[in-house]
């Protein structure tokens, strides 16, 4: 049997209407949900942040995790190497619930 503990998982981000239109990779549901958020619209702040549902399917199954994310931006760290950004965009995730479908 192979080890899953190392093995990267995909997620397709899953619309309301069952279209799947990009694709996060991620050993646990939560770090690809977490590059998910990162991809919504930014506030100046974490408080100021609008909260967004989105849905992932792990791919090869038909669980579909529900998350509520937010994104906001913030100074790089004093200790940020050079190629990155004065600004970045940080978020945060809360998982919402698990459905299985019935067919894809």
């Amino acid at each position: 049997m192979a080890n899953r503990s190392n093995d990267k998982r995909n997620f397709a981000l899953r619309s309301e209407t069952g279209e799947e239109t990009k694709v996060f990779s991620g050993k646990m549901p939560r770090q690809a949900a977490l590059k998910a958020a990162r991809r919504l619209e930014a506030a100046d702040s974490e408080e100021e942040s609008a909260r967004s549902e989105f849905r992932l399917r792990e791919k090869g199954t038909k669980k579909l995790h529900i998350y509520e994310g937010w994104a906001w931006r913030e100074q790089a760290p004093e200790d940020k190497p050079d190629w990155m950004a004065e600004t970045i965009t940080q978020a945060n995730v809360s998982k919402e619930d698990i459905e299985y479908l019935d067919e894809l």
